[in-house]
């Protein structure tokens, strides 16, 4: 594969380039350590980005490079794992199902959370698709990924004095990210064209190549396009419902039309969420164009179609008026071969302020399997969703359910995983989803155990120093910020970890809820407490904002005496640091609103246990003896009557269980209790609640039986 760096390297070290713009590099130890071994301090200042390294290096560093055997060794011993995987030969899904080996799955999405060098990505519907595609590339799927490029990305948090959560828009630098142009055969960029009400927009298709699969991303700035329509996809999650439908309408029309525009004719299309929906309509528009009968192509479609919904909240589905969807695809129904009224009917849905077009509804009716995220949001779901199919009982409604899991390769720290490879084997990520394996975790010795864990929360305390120095270097520090910033957080105190989106939901602010109770936890001089916080509420999301500035404030009041801290601009570098460097991991959401979560898991993989309401994920994963549930397996009415007894749970379980438990030392200060509650929570979560096991059971509960099906 050429790419732009080719000419700058040397000829021994010349395919640097390829493996730079391969995301592979992103989960695989080897491939991250050749790049760092280039240089070191280069490496951590592009936050980890190969391409911008490479761009960056000085050539007498690569010349050195080209001439030192020990890293011609590691250089060939890295492409040779590469060209392995590449090949695919051997991989679980051509040997399972060599049968469909040239059939193609199109998993659509609105983000993509590949690695922190590509922005792409909000938050958990990122990182979940993400580690989906990183994994189905492991397990050989034959997959393609389907989004928007977004040039300005997600936008950058920047908290101010005040504590009031400030957007902050930068234009990603596409030259130095690990994504390539698409062109035609004639040199030019491949374009798709999609009409949105009265004209024609234009979209430019660009390359990410993630593992063995490709992830092709729409562009709308290009020159054909007014300046209105450039704008379209520059930002995630911004602007009004008027700007979501034409997003929504140039990924599922758009999406499929630069599928076509490939050459790849998917036998399976996945839609992520439901912001995809509209593919399903372009699908039925080709197969009426073709000859067949709109109640024929539906039911072609449908038999290829696959649905994901992630949220248990009304609200947080995407729904337009008639008249707005009457606007965009006026003359569409047409082409279907209905009228006005049966097209509008496809997605019609009575909302709370009146009738409208609701896109989960859409897909529902339009897939021939849809499933839900988790036990418990499956129950939600099938509830939730009862009046598509009024004629079903609730037991009946078709939303069967897939529990989310983590791409474990890319949210296990390094140490961790080699300790893993000395004590679980070389070939352990092979067998990760075998529960088996994880009973070798009894021969890892406590305090070995215990070494990596506090070799990870140093590094975490590091990362924090260094964020703060590289904000007073860059001119934005202020004197308050040493205060909320973690610079003063204590390395041998209970470290909490709360990390995720801010929406009032999820009750960040549910642990102040007695003030001075939680100032004892916090303030025991023998046994001290200190919680990180971070995470970025939506732009448009002022309540959430303001949980943002009520934990800056406290952070700031003295007689917390640094015991809290708020991180600013939560993303997925500092994600990994989080997840495997504190001691603890919070979380509490109003039960039964979270769908799944997966920042839980991503630290049971570092030895972290969980401290959550038995919601979501956790209501699986929770044995009793792996971490502590706050509250009751039972939903409430009254959600102050439900605060108020999480909030008295989550005191009680930190007063009586977890700090003693925590400063329970032996006398060569080896917490053994704790230990075994760390080895109990990789041992039971690990093997379950990973990307592995889970695009295993989407490929052999929904692909194959889309796969399966022949038209006729």
């Amino acid at each position: 594969m050429a790419t732009p760096l080719d000419e700058k390297l040397p000829p021994k070290i010349g395919r640097l380039g390829e493996l730079a713009y391969n995301l592979w590099w992103s989960w695989t130890p080897e491939a991250r350590a050749l790049f760092r071994r280039l240089d070191a301090p280069l490496w951590r200042s592009t936050q980890h980005n190969p391409v911008k390294v490479l761009l960056e290096i000085k050539p007498e560093k690569l010349e050195a490079a080209a001439q030192d055997a020990a890293f011609i060794r590691r250089y060939n011993k890295v492409m040779m794992l590469y060209d392995q995987m590449m090949e695919n030969g051997h991989s679980w899904f051509q040997t399972t199902y060599p049968q469909h080996k040239n059939k193609t799955i199109a998993y659509f999405s609105f983000e993509f959370g590949i690695h922190n060098s590509l922005p792409i990505y909000s938050g958990g519907l990122g990182i979940l698709s993400g580690d989906h595609a990183k994994e189905a590339s492991d397990l050989g799927l034959p997959f393609v990924g389907v989004g928007f490029m977004y040039p300005q990305g997600y936008f950058r948090q920047r908290i101010p004095a005040h504590g009031w959560q400030e957007a902050i828009y930068e234009q990603l630098d596409i030259g130095q990210a690990p994504v390539l142009p698409v062109k035609n055969e004639h040199d030019e960029n491949l374009m798709v064209g999609v009409h949105l009400g009265d004209r024609e927009v234009f979209a430019r298709i660009w390359r990410v190549q993630v593992g063995r699969n490709p992830l092709f991303l729409l562009d709308t700035d290009v020159d054909r396009n007014d300046p209105w329509d450039r704008e379209l996809s520059a930002r995630l999650y911004s602007g009004d419902s008027e700007m979501r439908i034409r997003q929504e309408i140039m990924l599922g029309i758009g999406g499929i039309r630069a599928l076509r525009a490939l050459g790849i004719q998917p036998a399976v299309f996945h839609m992520n969420e439901g912001h995809s929906a509209f593919l399903t309509l372009e699908c039925i528009r080709e197969k009426v164009a073709a000859g067949m009968s709109f109640d024929q192509a539906v039911e072609e479609v449908r038999a290829h179609s696959v649905f994901t919904t992630h949220t248990p909240v009304p609200a947080g589905h995407d729904t337009f008026s008639f008249q707005m969807v009457e606007h965009y695809f006026k003359g569409f129904w047409e082409e279907l071969g209905i009228s006005r009224e049966q097209f509008l009917s496809l997605g019609g849905h009575q909302e709370s302020w009146g009738m409208a077009f609701n896109m989960t509804v859409l897909a529902l009716r339009l897939s021939g399997q849809c499933n839900a995220v988790s036990k418990l949001h499956g129950e939600v779901s099938r509830k939730m969703w009862q009046d598509v199919w009024p004629s079903k009982p609730v037991d009946e409604i078709p939303i069967s359910s897939i529990t989310n899991g983590v791409h474990t390769s890319t949210w296990v720290a390094g140490e961790m995983y080699q300790l893993f490879n000395k004590y679980l084997g070389p070939d352990w990520l092979e067998h990760q989803d075998d529960p088996k394996l994880w009973e070798r975790l009894a021969d890892i010795p406590d305090t070995e155990l215990w070494e990596v864990h506090q070799v990870l929360k140093r590094k975490l305390m590091g990362f924090l120093r260094e964020r703060e120095r590289r904000r007073w270097v860059d001119g934005r520090h202020d004197p308050t910020q040493v205060l909320t910033s973690g610079t003063m957080l204590d390395p041998e105190a209970l470290t909490i970890g709360f990390a995720r989106r801010f929406a009032t939901y999820k009750r960040a602010t549910l642990i102040f809820r007695d003030l001075e109770r939680l100032q004892r936890i916090l303030l025991d001089i023998h046994r001290p407490v200190q919680i990180i916080f971070a995470g970025k509420a939506h732009p448009a999301d002022d309540p959430g904002k303001t949980l943002i500035q009520q934990i800056y404030n406290l952070a700031k009041h003295t007689q917390l005496a640094g015991r809290i801290a708020f991180v600013e601009d939560y993303d997925m570098h500092m994600a990994r640091y989080l997840t495997q460097g504190v001691d603890l991991w919070l979380n509490t959401p109003r039960r039964p609103r979270e769908a799944s979560g997966t920042s839980g898991m991503k630290t049971v993989l570092n030895g972290i246990p969980n401290f959550s309401v038995l919601d979501g994920w956790w209501v699986e994963g929770y044995n009793g003896a792996n971490g502590w549930a706050i509250g009751e397996n039972i939903d409430y009415d009254n959600p102050d009557v439900q605060d108020e007894h999480d909030a008295n749970s989550l005191y009680q379980l930190l007063e009586d269980e977890i700090v003693p438990l925590f400063y329970n030392r032996d006398r060569d200060n080896v917490p053994r209790g704790w230990i075994e509650i760390m080895r109990e929570a990789i041992r039971s979560n690990a093997p379950y609640f990973t990307t592995r096991r889970m695009v295993k059971e989407y490929t052999s509960k929904m692909y194959i039986n889309a796969m399966n099906h022949e038209e006729e």
